[in-house]
């Protein structure tokens, strides 16, 4: 393989950012990331900005008093991401080397939230001087029009036209007709009207007596084609916008402990779940994340829902719906696309309209389509909705004849993937950096390839299907599939342990030669109960060892490896989403300890990172007495899949099943660390009711006692383990 590929659809760094703390908004299709200050700036990483449908409507947006930038106070998003406040000063300002104002003589109120189609600010100025101030304040503003993947680092032979400025007493509208044909235009409108407007900026003179405050408002309204409808108030715009976030994303129960630090992380986590799916028009699926992936992908719904489950199955729902709606019923070599295969993501900007990226409806994931039949089947346990499974039963049998045919071309039992399209991605696991499958000795896998993670989801996948057909009447074909499963346990088994590394290989090339590197891959084969007890043991061991254990997590590869790089972004460094797959993985065979070691760890993350909120990873250098760990240049945070893990953490400690055929909710060998002694679960949905529950550790157990419980289901603690 070409080492060019390893830099496909790489996200550049080009220069180091002023502030590495951003704030982000989201509202659907429709995303912003401002600085601290609640302005766009051009420097840095350059992702700043308010995006829409794929594309960068505002670039820049910053505010001056006088001509310089207000001094920042304090800045934040809610606790529920509704909105960013952020407090503001002047500096000395000065005319003829005097200071006609005082730092700290007028306070700004800087506030900002999205709704619908638009981005609404406020700034609410007082005076608290002695003595009346006139001072200008202006804003800068300008459009770039570029494509995320623009964005990103891609370099565009050519581009649309800019269109001229529309300029009114109060509003200014730009414009730009793409080479997709479409017209896009940011509208912005200033309240009051400002003394002076341009194309570029706009002054007011401000005049306050002592005490004395003014609103200034502004609104910037997104627009495709001319087709926006009307837009509310500031405040009546606001008050729905924070229901909406409230209320998006499911029916999350609420879970609260005596230790503040896990509260902060939860009620972040829960935030962040509902911002990644408010607004979206694909109900109930949480888009990926912030601000490289803000859009429906197939793996990361899947195993954002999957992570939720247990505290809420209506992701799951919305998940399964819209990747059924979307499957693919047909052979489209351009888009990675063949029949029953899942979706991998789907893009709407101007690059992805023109086919400059292949990712308008794109298909290059391999694990996506087993990953959707095992949420099938674990949904169906969750809920026992059989009228659901009987109408997903058509998509969930594409998927399987998928798996079997196109999926595995040479008939070994083996899933491998190698890409149809030239432009599409060279590697389709969830590790898709094009470097991330390599020997022991850094050389790249030839394709095609199988990796260890994938099989392990095929078998879960079967055992799923074959139970779900078993409940439809269809035991024929159960059977099939539970004998397909085991003989695909059978050849894993053969294949891919390495005895001498005391874990299994990364993958399979072409030629059926295995990746001998020690990787956190296998920890999910432990998820997916593939793995022999006794291996599942060897691997449990390794990966909580000093190698991969950085003190924060488990890292994607192993220090010592060839292409270890705790700075790389699958080759070393820590995945939340990664970590909770792998301690779910552990606790299910019996390893609540490590599990707990891996929930705190993460625990102690949320502690150090801005907002509470876990990255999409962050680097895997060790841990540091007295500092938090590394953060990594380009990770989008908020990150729906790192954001769940905190449910599945949770079940990997509590050994918690809900299995809604027996009317059961189980506790499996539960544990608390000495850190979290208590949990409080209130309004966990169980069929037509709900339940509320106090967990309380004792000693090397968990009581459990139930508060109410309106559902019918009976609580089971098993203090034994059944593995």
């Amino acid at each position: 393989m070409d080492e060019g590929t390893t830099q496909q659809y790489y996200i550049a760094t080009k220069s180091a950012p002023p502030d590495d703390r951003t704030r982000v908004l989201k509202y659907g299709h429709m995303f912003a990331v401002f600085d601290r200050y609640g302005d766009i700036e051009t420097t840095g990483l350059g992702e700043e900005g308010i995006f829409y449908q794929g594309t960068r409507f505002l670039s820049e947006l910053a505010l001056f008093l006088g001509n310089s930038r207000p001094l920042l106070l304090s800045s934040t998003v809610r606790e529920d991401n509704s909105l960013f406040t952020a407090d503001l000063t002047n500096v000395d300002l000065s005319e003829n080397q005097n200071i006609y104002i005082p730092r700290g003589t007028v306070h700004i109120t800087r506030s900002k939230f999205l709704y619908e189609h638009s981005c609404y600010e406020q700034l609410r100025i007082c005076n608290y001087g002695l003595h009346s101030v006139r001072f200008p304040l202006a804003l800068k503003f300008n459009a770039d029009w570029a494509d995320i993947f623009e964005v990103r680092g891609i370099k565009r032979s050519r581009k649309g036209q800019k269109l001229d400025p529309v300029v009114d007493v109060d509003t200014i509208t730009l414009v730009y007709r793409g080479l997709d044909g479409i017209r896009r235009s940011t509208r912005v409108h200033f309240s009051p009207k400002p003394q002076s407007l341009t194309r570029h900026d706009c002054r007011f003179e401000i005049e306050l007596a002592s005490k004395e405050e003014m609103v200034v408002e502004i609104q910037a309204d997104f627009d495709l084609q001319q087709m926006t409808n009307g837009t509310a108030p500031y405040e009546r715009a606001l008050s729905t916008a924070i229901h909406k976030t409230r209320t998006a994303g499911g029916d999350l129960c609420q879970i609260q402990s005596s230790n503040e630090q896990f509260n902060s992380w939860m009620k972040r986590s829960v935030a962040d779940i509902h911002m990644m799916t408010v607004g979206n028009p694909e109900k109930d699926y949480p888009y990926a994340g912030v601000p490289w992936f803000s859009t429906v992908f197939g793996r990361d719904g899947i195993i954002a829902a999957m992570e939720c489950l247990w505290a809420d199955p209506s992701l799951a729902r919305g998940v399964l719906q819209y990747l059924a709606q979307t499957q693919a019923d047909k052979v489209d070599p351009a888009a990675d696309a063949e029949p029953g295969k899942i979706l991998h993501e789907a893009r709407r900007g101007e690059m992805a309209a023109l086919g400059e990226v292949p990712f308008a409806r794109y298909y290059g994931s391999v694990d996506a389509t087993p990953l959707f039949v095992m949420l099938a089947g674990a949904y169906y346990e969750r809920t026992a909705d059989l009228d659901f499974q009987r109408s997903l039963w058509p998509h969930v049998e594409g998927a399987l004849k998928w798996m079997d045919e196109y999926g595995d071309k040479d008939h070994d039992s083996f899933i491998e993937y190698s890409r149809e399209s030239p432009n599409g991605l060279v590697q389709q696991g969830w590790k898709d950096s094009g470097d991330s499958v390599f020997y022991d000795d850094g050389a790249l896998a030839v394709p095609p390839i199988a990796l260890c993670e994938v099989q392990g989801y095929a078998y879960a996948a079967k055992r799923s299907a074959a139970r779900i057909a078993a409940a439809l009447g269809h035991s024929q074909q159960s059977g099939h599939l539970d004998a397909q499963s085991q003989e695909l346990k059978t050849r894993f088994e053969k294949a891919f342990w390495c005895d001498d590394l005391g874990t299994y290989a990364l993958a399979l090339d072409g030629e059926k030669k295995p990746c001998r590197v020690r990787t956190s891959n296998p920890g999910h084969c432990l998820y997916t109960r593939i793995a022999d007890p006794d291996h599942a043991a060897a691997v449990a061991k390794a990966l909580l060892d000093k190698e991969f254990f950085n003190g924060w997590g488990i890292r994607t590869v192993a220090a010592g490896e060839a292409r270890y790089n705790p700075m790389s972004y699958h080759n070393g460094s820590v995945w939340p989403h990664d970590n909770a797959i792998i301690a779910a993985g552990l606790g299910g065979y019996g390893f609540r300890q490590q599990a707990a070691q891996v929930l705190l760890g993460f625990l102690d993350v949320s502690t150090f990172v801005d907002l509470h909120r876990l990255p999409e990873l962050f680097c895997g250098l060790e841990r540091r007495a007295g500092e938090g760990p590394t953060a990594y240049p380009v990770a989008c945070s908020p990150q729906a899949w790192a954001a769940a893990a905190i449910y599945l953490l949770l079940q990997a400690c509590l050994g918690i099943d809900v299995r809604a055929l027996e009317k059961q909710i189980v506790f499996e060998k539960p544990l608390l660390p000495a850190q979290v002694p208590d949990l409080t679960i209130k309004g966990l949905k169980l069929g037509t009711g709900s339940i509320d529950l106090v967990l309380k550790r004792q000693a090397n157990t968990v009581g459990v006692d139930v508060l109410g419980n309106t559902s019918g289901f009976q609580v089971i603690i098993r203090y034994q383990s059944g593995i």
